[in-house]
């Protein structure tokens, strides 16, 4: 029996060794991200950075957005950087003060930082009920965001709480990605 339990350890052991790696390589919420937009066509367009900044039970997260890769529109009295393609679509800065941290299971500020209006190339000005909410979950290979419809209208007076993102999954509406020039955004 003394055999059998000791084999059984190192067989536990190194099992054990194995995994580290494994957890170990897991994305994490720390350091500095390349932000990306992906077209229908599989074309990735990186569109700035996230730096990621462990702070208790939250982390911290500042964007800086490559202003190189967007051309500045003016739309309904407003400026907004924007990319062209098979549409327009301009970035929509959240207007209000939030906490600028997430959490593993918690990603919310992050998807309010990132919003996005898209239009047809001849319509004229900006309508803020084509708005687009990147939903994103963390996988082993970064955080993946599927664009989703919202109406930002809905942010143009400030919230009650601004602890509280005012996007819950109520007041977005699943789209298919495909339908959008740029459906799909990614954090790696």
């Amino acid at each position: 029996m003394d055999g059998f339990l000791l084999r059984r350890a190192r067989w536990a052991a190194a099992l054990g060794a194995l995994a580290l790696p494994l957890s170990a390589s897991a994305w994490e919420l720390a350091g500095t991200k390349t932000i990306s937009l992906h077209s229908q066509d599989g074309q990735a367009i990186p569109i700035g950075t996230v730096t990621f900044r462990p702070e208790g039970e939250r982390t911290a997260f500042v964007i800086a957005l490559d202003h190189a890769r967007f051309k500045d529109f003016f739309l309904s009295m407003k400026e907004f950087k924007c990319l062209e393609g098979r549409e327009v679509m301009c970035h929509v800065p959240y207007p209000h003060r939030h906490p600028a941290s997430v959490t593993v299971d918690d990603l919310a500020w992050l998807e309010h930082s990132l919003l996005f209006l898209h239009k047809s190339q001849a319509e004229f000005g900006a309508k803020l009920w084509n708005g687009l909410y990147y939903r994103m979950e963390i996988t082993e290979a970064g955080i993946v965001g599927t664009a989703q419809a919202v109406d930002l209208n809905l942010i143009g007076a400030p919230p009650a709480d601004s602890t509280i993102p005012p996007y819950p999954p109520a007041d977005r509406s699943d789209i298919d990605p495909a339908s959008r020039w740029l459906g799909r955004l990614t954090i790696r």
